[in-house]
């Protein structure tokens, strides 16, 4: 095995490992690091994900790190643009060159002695183990399981005779032109994968057991274009930004304080958008907006393709496969020469690697999560969670600003380890992701907790954490510092 002691190590090269390492060129200098990636290239969910139309249902202009400017005239970016974006922050900020591919982290062990952590990978490719030792870990791993998505058993599903597809696993070349597509599932995936299948010749039908809350929004911001006409980029480009984050805050309140006149003014939108097909019930969901992840549809493209005739929406429960498709609970028959199991991603805590202190277990789900990156209990261990209302990214750049602050803190004291530790006698634990959404429901059991109150609560709001962890000061009763 190779010994390696580096000041920080980051988890995964996607969008938060990535902006976690520009971040450290731009405000620590003097810390080395490495970037840690179990695949053989940069981009997580955007270099993995292949199926037709994968985009950001979050606006590029705050989906984008706060530091490199979105230039395109798309707001909604389609995949490909996405990692040409991350490709092109890692090389302006040297990112590149501290990424070590091919290297899945197995287990994590903190020393309280000598104030550091092992990290103990293994090869993908030759399954040789190194074991690296450093102060400081970023979690930048994601929050679903890469080798495989999430599939329900469905009876009989061995007796269909066509091709079953689920969109983590997408064949590199599949002819859809002229078959009959089902796609089940009605989440962000779903609308994504619909119009484009239907655009390539397929007659689609996307089978629901209930509706999701789905609305039109263009994919030019008129706005945008004329402040990067008036303003020089990077004023423009921070301009647009607020502005979007002034209007998605905007638009969450409003569905959680005025949920009933949200939910008409969303089926509405909906009902305009799809011209004779129906609205109830396949676009009046049972939960109030927000509740679970709004979709997005940019120009309509989701219901111009069932207003063309070139797809459908059928809700439903499936009773089993056919050899030649679906039948439903209903006693309808769906045809099928392809069903694409849109059904939803496989949950996994800080990328399912063993955490251990001192070499003994350490159990994530008995953690409660100061600020939204440090678990509680575990000293110089940072982890990044975006937003579920809003872009991921807004929160994990706000993530980095206050690490940045904490290494700064740590130097000036003299300091070599900082742990969150609950003070509070009465914090009542809450789920950590505010979703009512099924694959965060399977895997509740094994993450960690907020709690009840500030710190240990997570709002999602921009404005409450830019100055919870852009002002408020680092010290802080609930934090303990080690020399």
């Amino acid at each position: 095995m190779n010994t390696n002691h580096i000041d920080i190590i980051i988890i995964g090269a996607g969008l938060s490992g990535i902006g976690a390492a520009c971040h450290l060129s731009r405000k620590n200098p003097d810390k080395n690091y490495v970037i840690l990636e179990a695949r053989a290239e940069l981009g997580g969910t955007w270099s993995l994900f292949q199926y037709p139309g994968i985009r950001s249902d979050s606006d590029m202009y705050t989906f984008g790190y706060s530091f490199k400017t979105w230039e395109d005239q798309k707001s909604f970016a389609d995949g490909p643009s996405i990692l040409k974006y991350l490709n092109e922050a890692a090389d302006e900020y040297k990112v590149r060159e501290h990424i070590i591919y091919n290297q899945r982290a197995l287990s994590y062990n903190f020393d309280t002695e000598k104030k550091s952590w092992t990290v103990t990978t293994v090869n993908t490719v030759t399954e040789e183990e190194t074991v690296y030792r450093c102060q400081f870990i970023f979690s930048c791993s994601g929050y679903y399981n890469y080798n495989k998505g999430y599939t329900p058993e469905f009876k009989d599903q061995s007796r269909f005779e066509g091709k079953i597809v689920h969109p983590q696993k997408w064949p590199e070349k599949l002819d859809v032109a002229n078959k009959k597509v089902v796609i089940i599932g009605s989440g962000a995936t779903a609308v994504t994968i619909l119009p484009e299948l239907a655009a390539e010749g397929a007659q689609v039908v996307m089978l629901q057991r209930s509706p999701t809350y789905i609305a039109a929004l263009p994919n030019k911001d008129k706005i945008a274009a004329r402040l990067k006409r008036l303003f020089p980029k990077k004023v423009a480009y921070r301009l647009i930004r607020y502005k979007n984050i002034f209007y998605a805050i905007v638009f969450f309140n409003l569905c959680k304080f005025f949920p009933e006149a949200m939910k008409k003014f969303i089926i509405k939108g909906a009902e305009k958008a799809l011209g004779n097909f129906p609205v109830d019930p396949h676009f009046i969901p049972n939960y109030n907006p927000w509740e679970q992840r709004f979709c997005i549809a940019p120009n309509g493209d989701f219901f111009r393709a069932i207003r063309k005739g070139n797809a459908a929406v059928v809700t439903d429960h499936i009773d089993c496969f056919t050899a030649n498709g679906i039948l439903l609970k209903s006693g309808k028959t769906l045809a099928a020469d392809i069903i694409i199991t849109a059904t939803g991603l496989d949950l996994v805590a800080f990328g399912g690697v063993k955490i251990q202190l001192d070499s003994q277990p350490f159990d994530v789900s008995k953690s409660f999560v100061y600020k939204g990156l440090m678990l509680s209990d575990l000293p110089n261990f940072f982890i990044f969670v975006g937003y579920t209302n809003a872009s991921w990214t807004l929160k994990s750049d706000l993530t980095s600003e206050y690490i940045s602050r904490v290494l700064n803190y740590l130097d000036k004291h003299h300091y070599k380890a900082v742990q969150a530790k609950v003070v509070e006698t009465n914090l009542k634990p809450v789920p950590l992701l505010n979703l009512n959404s099924g694959y965060i429901n399977r895997a509740a059991n094994t993450l960690p907790s907020q709690g009840n109150k500030a710190p240990w609560r997570i709002y999602q709001n921009y404005v409450l954490d830019y100055k919870m962890l852009r002002l408020d000061a680092v010290k802080d009763k609930r934090l303990t510092f080690f020399k």
